[in-house]
Protein backbone atom coordinates (compact mmCIF):
# COMPACT_ATOMS: atom_id res chain seq x y z
CA UNK A 1 0.00 0.00 0.00
CA UNK A 2 1.79 3.13 -1.21
CA UNK A 3 1.05 6.52 0.24
CA UNK A 4 -1.02 8.79 -1.93
CA UNK A 5 0.40 12.07 -3.11
CA UNK A 6 -0.41 14.88 -0.69
CA UNK A 7 -2.76 17.59 -1.99
CA UNK A 8 -0.97 19.99 -4.31
CA UNK A 9 2.01 17.68 -4.87
CA UNK A 10 2.56 16.77 -8.51
CA UNK A 11 4.76 13.78 -9.39
CA UNK A 12 7.70 14.40 -11.69
CA UNK A 13 7.42 12.78 -15.12
CA UNK A 14 9.01 9.34 -15.39
CA UNK A 15 11.03 8.50 -18.48
CA UNK A 16 12.61 5.29 -19.75
CA UNK A 17 14.75 3.61 -17.12
CA UNK A 18 13.42 5.84 -14.35
CA UNK A 19 11.34 5.09 -11.23
CA UNK A 20 8.93 7.27 -9.30
CA UNK A 21 9.41 7.17 -5.54
CA UNK A 22 5.60 7.33 -5.39
CA UNK A 23 5.47 3.84 -6.90
CA UNK A 24 7.68 2.42 -4.13
CA UNK A 25 5.73 0.35 -1.58
CA UNK A 26 4.67 0.88 1.99
CA UNK A 27 5.71 -1.11 3.92
CA UNK A 28 9.13 -0.94 2.28
CA UNK A 29 10.61 -3.65 0.07
CA UNK A 30 14.17 -5.05 -0.03
CA UNK A 31 15.61 -6.03 -3.40
CA UNK A 32 19.01 -6.94 -4.86
CA UNK A 33 20.99 -4.26 -6.67
CA UNK A 34 22.46 -5.22 -10.06
CA UNK A 35 24.93 -2.29 -10.09
CA UNK A 36 28.22 -1.98 -8.29
CA UNK A 37 27.86 0.24 -5.19
CA UNK A 38 30.85 2.22 -3.91
CA UNK A 39 31.50 4.58 -1.01
CA UNK A 40 34.63 6.76 -0.98
CA UNK A 41 35.98 8.63 2.06
CA UNK A 42 39.31 10.45 2.28
CA UNK A 43 40.09 9.44 -1.29
CA UNK A 44 39.92 5.70 -0.54
CA UNK A 45 37.16 3.12 -0.91
CA UNK A 46 35.31 2.58 2.35
CA UNK A 47 32.88 0.13 0.74
CA UNK A 48 32.71 -1.56 -2.66
CA UNK A 49 30.11 -4.20 -3.46
CA UNK A 50 28.37 -6.04 -6.24
CA UNK A 51 26.21 -7.78 -3.60
CA UNK A 52 24.31 -4.80 -2.21
CA UNK A 53 20.57 -4.61 -1.64
CA UNK A 54 18.34 -1.56 -1.57
CA UNK A 55 15.30 -0.68 0.50
CA UNK A 56 12.51 1.12 -1.32
CA UNK A 57 9.81 3.02 0.56
CA UNK A 58 7.11 5.33 -0.74
CA UNK A 59 8.33 8.92 -1.27
CA UNK A 60 11.94 8.15 -0.30
CA UNK A 61 15.06 7.67 -2.40
CA UNK A 62 16.52 4.14 -2.34
CA UNK A 63 18.71 3.27 0.64
CA UNK A 64 21.64 1.01 -0.27
CA UNK A 65 22.90 -1.66 2.15
CA UNK A 66 26.30 -3.27 1.55
CA UNK A 67 27.43 -6.55 3.13
CA UNK A 68 29.84 -5.92 6.02
CA UNK A 69 32.39 -8.11 4.21
CA UNK A 70 32.52 -5.48 1.45
CA UNK A 71 33.11 -2.62 3.92
CA UNK A 72 36.45 -1.56 5.45
CA UNK A 73 35.20 -2.04 9.01
CA UNK A 74 38.62 -1.01 10.42
CA UNK A 75 37.67 2.58 9.53
CA UNK A 76 34.36 2.44 11.42
CA UNK A 77 33.57 2.32 15.10
CA UNK A 78 30.28 1.92 16.96
CA UNK A 79 28.57 5.20 17.81
CA UNK A 80 26.46 5.94 20.86
CA UNK A 81 23.29 6.29 18.80
CA UNK A 82 20.31 4.11 17.94
CA UNK A 83 17.06 4.82 16.15
CA UNK A 84 13.90 2.80 15.66
CA UNK A 85 12.12 2.04 12.37
CA UNK A 86 8.64 0.59 12.55
CA UNK A 87 9.48 -1.71 9.62
CA UNK A 88 13.13 -2.64 10.13
CA UNK A 89 13.65 -2.37 13.91
CA UNK A 90 16.60 -0.88 15.82
CA UNK A 91 19.42 0.73 13.85
CA UNK A 92 22.90 1.00 15.35
CA UNK A 93 25.07 3.86 14.03
CA UNK A 94 28.77 3.97 13.23
CA UNK A 95 31.33 6.76 13.12
CA UNK A 96 34.14 7.04 10.59
CA UNK A 97 37.62 7.27 12.08
CA UNK A 98 40.69 6.89 9.89
CA UNK A 99 42.91 4.38 11.74
CA UNK A 100 46.00 6.01 10.17
CA UNK A 101 45.09 9.36 11.72
CA UNK A 102 45.38 11.05 8.33
CA UNK A 103 41.70 11.55 7.49
CA UNK A 104 38.91 13.25 9.31
CA UNK A 105 36.36 11.82 11.72
CA UNK A 106 32.71 11.70 10.60
CA UNK A 107 30.02 11.23 13.21
CA UNK A 108 27.11 8.91 12.35
CA UNK A 109 28.33 8.22 8.82
CA UNK A 110 26.25 5.07 8.54
CA UNK A 111 24.06 2.52 10.25
CA UNK A 112 23.11 -1.14 10.34
CA UNK A 113 20.38 -3.41 11.62
CA UNK A 114 21.97 -6.21 13.63
CA UNK A 115 18.63 -7.93 14.27
CA UNK A 116 16.11 -6.62 11.71
CA UNK A 117 12.41 -7.33 12.02
CA UNK A 118 10.80 -10.11 9.96
CA UNK A 119 10.76 -9.32 6.26
CA UNK A 120 14.05 -7.40 6.43
CA UNK A 121 16.46 -10.24 7.20
CA UNK A 122 18.28 -9.45 3.93
CA UNK A 123 19.83 -6.32 5.50
CA UNK A 124 21.28 -8.16 8.51
CA UNK A 125 25.07 -7.67 8.59
CA UNK A 126 24.84 -4.91 5.95
CA UNK A 127 25.90 -1.26 6.26
CA UNK A 128 24.13 1.82 4.87
CA UNK A 129 25.83 5.20 4.51
CA UNK A 130 24.62 8.78 4.25
CA UNK A 131 25.58 10.07 0.79
CA UNK A 132 25.96 13.55 2.29
CA UNK A 133 28.53 12.40 4.87
CA UNK A 134 30.84 10.50 2.51
CA UNK A 135 33.01 12.06 -0.18
CA UNK A 136 31.46 9.99 -2.97
CA UNK A 137 28.55 7.57 -3.22
CA UNK A 138 28.30 5.62 -6.49
CA UNK A 139 25.54 3.54 -8.05
CA UNK A 140 27.16 1.90 -11.04
CA UNK A 141 28.90 4.68 -12.97
CA UNK A 142 26.72 7.45 -11.55
CA UNK A 143 27.61 9.56 -8.55
CA UNK A 144 24.61 9.77 -6.24
CA UNK A 145 23.53 12.80 -4.23
CA UNK A 146 21.92 12.75 -0.79
CA UNK A 147 18.18 12.57 -0.30
CA UNK A 148 16.96 16.01 0.82
CA UNK A 149 16.75 16.69 4.55
CA UNK A 150 19.08 15.73 7.36
CA UNK A 151 17.27 12.60 8.55
CA UNK A 152 16.92 10.46 5.45
CA UNK A 153 19.63 8.19 4.07
CA UNK A 154 18.46 7.66 0.49
CA UNK A 155 20.70 8.13 -2.53
CA UNK A 156 19.33 10.15 -5.44
CA UNK A 157 20.33 9.29 -9.02
CA UNK A 158 18.91 10.27 -12.40
CA UNK A 159 16.86 7.05 -12.23
CA UNK A 160 14.83 8.34 -9.25
CA UNK A 161 11.96 10.78 -9.74
CA UNK A 162 10.06 12.58 -6.99
CA UNK A 163 9.21 14.78 -5.36
CA UNK A 164 11.22 13.06 -2.64
CA UNK A 165 10.43 13.47 1.07
CA UNK A 166 12.87 15.71 2.85
CA UNK A 167 12.26 18.72 0.59
CA UNK A 168 10.76 21.79 2.28
CA UNK A 169 7.06 21.25 2.90
CA UNK A 170 7.30 17.44 3.04
CA UNK A 171 7.35 17.15 6.83
CA UNK A 172 3.91 15.46 6.88
CA UNK A 173 4.58 12.85 4.19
Amino acid sequence: MALTLPPGVVPEPVGPGQESVWDYPRPPRVEPVPERIRVIVDGRPLADSVRAVRVLETAGAPVYYLPAGDVDMARLQPAARQTWCEWKGTADYVDYVDPDGVGRAVRWIGWRYRDPLPGFEAIRDHMAFYAGKVDEAWVGDERATPQPGLYYGGWVTKMVRGPIKGVPGSEGW
